[in-house]
C-alpha cells in the first residue's frame, strides 16, 4: 500500500505547523479526508481513523461552545484514535487546547488559510494523485491536440524520433523511455514522468535533448490523461486493415480499458501525421461523430443524379 508522510503534505500544500512537529513522519494511506462531526458527540462506529481529519469553522465553533471539561472529553475521544493529523482551515486561531492534546499524543496539527470547501478539494485531489496505484511502462507519453497518447513499440522502432517530430509540430512531451501510469479512477489513467526523465527526450545517434531548453516551456507537460494507446509496429503487407471503420480494440492498464491502435512503419509514411489523425478521430468519436457512418449514409442516399 502506498503512503505519504504528513511532512510532505504540509510542504506540498504550504501548511503551517502548530503542534506535533516531531511527528511529521506519520503516514497517510487513504486518499480522502474526513470532517469529524458525529465523532464529537461520541459516535465512532464508522470513524475513518486512517484519514486526514479536517476541522472547519463549524467544528471549531462547536468545540469553543463547550465547557472546558466537555471539550476535553470530546477532543480526547478523537485523539485517542490517533489519526494521521488534524488540519484547521480558514486560518482559525485560539487553538491552544487543540495544540495541547496534539503535542501530548504526538499528532501533527496543521493550519491553512483556505476555506474548508476549497482546501478539501485541493487536499483530496493531491492525495488522489500521490496515493494512486501506479505502474511504469516503456514508451513515450505525449499530449497531441490536448489528447493524451501513450506511444509504445519495440526498442529502436522510432518512438522517440516520432515524438520529436510531433513536438516540432507544436505538441507536448510528457515522458520519454519510461512512462508512469497512475490509476485515478476506474475510468481514468494519468500518464506522467518519473522525475528522472522529466523534460528529456533520448534520440538515437544524437543523444539526450532537453525539450524545454530547445522549444521552450510550451513543449512540455507534467501529466496528461491517457486517451489512446498507440503501438508502432513493423510493416506487414498483409496486415493492413482498410475497412471504413476499424473495430475498437483496447489495452488494459490496472483494470482500465484504453482504446488501442497499431500504426505500421514504412519508409515515407508520415507517422506523426497519422498519430495526429488518430487523435482527431478519437476526439470526433467522443462528440458522437463517425466519418464512416456519414459516408455510408451518403452512399445509401445516392440516387445516381448527383
Amino acid at each position: 500500500m502506498k503512503t505519504i508522510s504528513v511532512e510532505r503534505i504540509a510542504k506540498e500544500l504550504s501548511l503551517e505547523i502548530l503542534a506535533g512537529e516531531d511527528s511529521l513522519d506519520r503516514k497517510v494511506s487513504k486518499n480522502k479526508s474526513h470532517r469529524p462531526g458525529l465523532e464529537f458527540i461520541g459516535y465512532f462506529d464508522f470513524f475513518p481513523t486512517e484519514r486526514v481529519q479536517v476541522l472547519g469553522l463549524t467544528e471549531i465553533n462547536y468545540l469553543k461552545s463547550l465547557s472546558v471539561e466537555e471539550r476535553k472529553q470530546r477532543i480526547g475521544n478523537i485523539v485517542n484514535y490517533h489519526p494521521p493529523c488534524f488540519i484547521v482551515t480558514r486560518g482559525q486561531e485560539e487553538l491552544t487546547y487543540l495544540e495541547q492534546y496534539c503535542n501530548q499524543e504526538r499528532i501533527p496539527l496543521l493550519r491553512t488559510n483556505d476555506s474548508t470547501y476549497e482546501f478539501i478539494s485541493k487536499l483530496d485531489a493531491y492525495l488522489g494523485r500521490a496515493l494512486a496505484e501506479e505502474i511504469a511502462v516503456p514508451g513515450v507519453c505525449l499530449n497531441v491536440f490536448g489528447i493524451g497518447i501513450l506511444l509504445r513499440g519495440e526498442s529502436g522502432i522510432g518512438k522517440s524520433e516520432t515524438a520529436y517530430t510531433l513536438i516540432g509540430r507544436g505538441h507536448r512531451l510528457v515522458a520519454d523511455d519510461i512512462v508512469v501510469l497512475r490509476k485515478l479512477s476506474h475510468r481514468t489513467i494519468l500518464g506522467t514522468h518519473n522525475e528522472m526523465n522529466k523534460e528529456f527526450l533520448a534520440l538515437r545517434s544524437v543523444g539526450l535533448l532537453n525539450i524545454v531548453r530547445v522549444y521552450g516551456r510550451k513543449a512540455f507537460q507534467e501529466e496528461t490523461r491517457i486517451a489512446l494507446d498507440i503501438e508502432l509496429t513493423k510493416w506487414g503487407a498483409n496486415e493492413l486493415n482498410n475497412d471504413l471503420e476499424l473495430k475498437t480494440e483496447y489495452t488494459n492498464y490496472m483494470g482500465v480499458e484504453i482504446p488501442h491502435i497499431k500504426i505500421q512503419l514504412q519508409p515515407g509514411r508520415d507517422v506523426a501525421g497519422l498519430i495526429e489523425a488518430a487523435a482527431n478521430s478519437w476526439y470526433l468519436k467522443q462528440q458522437g461523430y463517425s466519418a464512416a457512418e456519414e459516408f455510408i449514409n451518403r452512399t445509401e442516399n445516392y440516387n445516381g443524379n448527383d
